[in-house]
């Protein structure tokens, strides 16, 4: 027996947009388009009467725009909602990372027809985004948010940090599918002064890091900039890997980026960064393998585990894909399994113990 088509709901203010998502969905034998809409209050209405497997949203719409209608989906008919759209000024990728505040399980770049070589890249990507998100079980915003409030996550052991070491100098985070809301989460849980940098390799769409970045600012308490090279990384700071270049450490501390060949056909690769965190930092560093397709950073995060850093993987059940910490666990590369809501206290813990401190104020 075949297995049952994914449905899919196209939302999308441009007709001719329509139709190419369409004829591109649709070139998939798993796929099927049960409709196409041209705003998000059409999409809304749609879903509420007719719930599909999953919704590819535009963010710019008449009546009502993409963010607002993935709230309001989620609030009241949950549904797989990811994010279609063109890259655009980074005020603009604001909206489109809210939207995934919200409850939009990814955001990737619109494919567009006449483009340069990379379109079929592109393409390949979207079908093989909405196959995998279309199996991810949402739950009610609400309801979420409600249950968040009431059950606290309970701190860390100390016990389980017996390997840390006497000081953290650097935190390196590697991140795909569904990391932009965990990374939020994390720096969130961060205080202001926290006596660590943090270096983050996020998997995403060219054009959308400045967004992120700003997105993030506005979220949470760190300093969060994309990263410069040859600059040092400063205590309480986030530098995110600018599109097309890998971010790693180099000697002396300082931030080196470089246009060396993709690893695991990225470039940014996680590989690259905790790589050269294992050789520069060994046991002063510490690395975080989040949510992601593929298997890029899992070697290398069992690198830095043999060095002698701290190494977490995020669990299956906080993962919206478990691919990338899924495979570092099996590899036997982290030191510790955590859920989302555990990670910022856990990296607290780990810079307030190394690094001789009494406490950390959340301001």
């Amino acid at each position: 027996m075949n297995d049952p088509k994914i449905k899919v709901l196209v939302a999308d203010d441009s007709a001719v947009t329509r139709l190419f998502l369409v004829n591109l969905l649709e070139s998939d034998p798993r796929i099927q388009v049960v409709a196409s809409v041209d705003d998000g209050q059409a999409a809304l209405d749609f879903v509420t009467a007719s719930k599909p497997d999953l919704v590819l949203m535009d963010i710019h719409m008449p009546r009502m725009d993409g963010f607002e209608a993935t709230r309001r989906i989620m609030e009241t008919h949950p549904v797989p909602i990811v994010i279609c759209s063109a890259t655009a000024r980074a005020k603009d990728v604001v909206i489109v990372f809210k939207a995934v505040e919200a409850g939009a399980v990814a955001c990737i770049e619109k494919p567009l027809a006449h483009e340069h070589g990379d379109f079929a890249a592109k393409a390949a990507h979207l079908l093989e985004t909405v196959k995998l998100m279309s199996e991810v079980k949402v739950v009610r915003r609400g309801a979420r948010s409600r249950g968040a409030a009431s059950r606290p996550p309970e701190p860390v052991p100390a016990a389980n940090w017996q390997r840390a070491p006497a000081q953290i100098k650097l935190i390196g985070i590697g991140a795909s599918t569904g990391g932009p809301r965990v990374l939020q989460t994390i720096l969130a849980g961060l205080p202001k002064d926290f006596a660590a940098p943090v270096l983050i390799v996020q998997h995403i769409a060219k054009g959308f890091v400045s967004g992120m970045a700003e997105w993030l600012n506005q979220t949470t308490s760190m300093q969060v900039q994309i990263a410069s090279d040859a600059t040092i990384p400063l205590p309480g700071h986030v530098y995110l890997a600018p599109d097309d270049f890998h971010m790693g450490i180099g000697s002396g501390g300082v931030i080196v980026l470089t246009r060396e060949a993709p690893e695991n056909n990225l470039r940014p690769a996680v590989a690259y960064l905790f790589r050269t965190m294992a050789q520069v930092y060994g046991p002063n560093a510490v690395g975080v393998l989040l949510t992601g397709m593929g298997r890029d950073g899992a070697d290398e995060l069992k690198a830095m585990k043999e060095r002698g850093a701290v190494t977490i993987a995020q669990d299956l059940e906080s993962s919206l894909v478990h691919g990338m910490p899924g495979v570092a666990i099996a590899l036997g590369g982290a030191t510790q399994v955590l859920p989302t809501a555990k990670i910022a206290d856990a990296l607290v813990a780990l810079v307030t113990r190394g690094n001789g401190q009494h406490g950390l104020s959340r301001s």
